[in-house]
């Protein structure tokens, strides 16, 4: 397949793994680009620069396919040395990155600069005009269906993607909502030219938690998942366990709540602990409305090999229905 971001990125298929904290290691990332997609590491994943450093290197052990580094720059009273992370992606030669949350226009002239291609993941159209207008390469756009923060618009894929790709001159890949070869189609007849998953690539073989959380991201539906931190303005969507059931409840008492009376519940090590331990309930698990498509726990290759042979039939088949008033019953 070769659209405006199989050329950007240098991969086989449009297809994007997300950049997820504890899950965009060296083993997801080298199986989804040896399979032929773009494989992301997370960079805050990693304790330091020096550690990305290292991991960037075991990546390039795994794979000699292209593969990005994801960094999501966050409003905190004491931030990650971010321009550091920078600087490693910089110095081992890693040629995207996937830039999430804040604008990454204080880094932007020095990526340019070294040939980094830049693409920003954004959930507003406002926001990806912005990005382009400082110069990013491409936008990867977030429909409220995803995991992680959607943004507090609340604005769908089927209405976001192609808001954005009639906005922007600058290729958009599709993200939110996406675990099958039928929704890639969708997002190509909506514009997109790549699209971006990241609860579907954690029900892998090669994403590095437990089987336990991978199989309850198989047994949920559509329905299982939480929209926590709404009170707070900042929404996340999670798998909905009893961490994620109890902030919810917590922020719906009478006289609403403080960060600080739900932070023990969704602290990053809590997460962690679950997605390692396997323990659905030890803390938040990250996940989108996809889940509800998530029937399997296929290897890297399988999947794209799988997505990319249903997008195919799915758009064969709708080329079909628009070049004959018959051609429902000849399918």
């Amino acid at each position: 397949m070769r659209t405006r971001v199989t050329e950007l990125l240098g991969t086989r298929y449009p297809i994007v793994q997300g950049g997820m904290q504890w899950v965009g290691t060296a083993e997801l990332a080298s199986a989804v680009s040896n399979a032929g997609g773009l494989g992301i590491l997370t960079a805050l994943t990693q304790p330091t620069p020096e550690a990305l450093a290292r991991e960037i290197d075991r990546c390039r052990g795994l794979t000699d396919q292209p593969f990005g580094v994801n960094l999501t720059i966050l409003p905190t009273v004491n931030p990650p040395p971010y321009a550091e992370f920078v600087d490693v992606v910089i110095d081992k030669g890693v040629k995207v990155l996937e830039t999430a949350g804040q604008s990454p226009k204080a880094f932007v002239e020095t990526l340019k600069r070294h040939g980094v291609r830049i693409v920003h993941k954004c959930t507003s159209v406002r926001h990806a005009l912005s990005a382009e207008r400082i110069g990013v390469d491409a936008i990867s756009i977030d429909g409220f269906e995803c995991a992680g923060h959607p943004g507090e618009d609340d604005v769908p894929g089927l209405v976001l993607i192609p808001l954005a790709t009639r906005a922007l001159r600058i290729p958009v890949i599709a993200s939110g909502g996406i675990a099958t070869g039928r929704g890639m189609a969708a997002a190509f007849a909506l514009g997109a030219e790549g699209i971006n998953m990241g609860t579907r690539f954690c029900a892998t073989v090669e994403a590095p938690i437990h089987e336990h959380i991978k199989q309850a991201l198989v047994n949920a539906g559509e329905r299982d998942t939480n929209l926590i931190f709404r009170t707070l303005h900042n929404t996340g969507r999670v798998l909905k366990n009893a961490v994620s059931d109890e902030v919810v409840a917590t922020e719906r008492r009478p006289g609403g709540c403080a960060f600080a009376d739900i932070q023990p519940l969704v602290s990053g090590q809590r997460g962690r602990q679950a997605l390692s331990s396997g323990d659905v309930n030890a803390g938040l698990v990250w996940a989108g409305q996809v889940v509800g498509l998530i029937d399997d726990i296929p290897t890297c290759h399988e999947l794209i090999q799988r997505l990319v042979a249903e997008c195919r039939e799915a758009l064969t088949m709708a080329s079909a229905l628009a070049g004959a008033p018959d051609a429902l019953a000849e399918v």
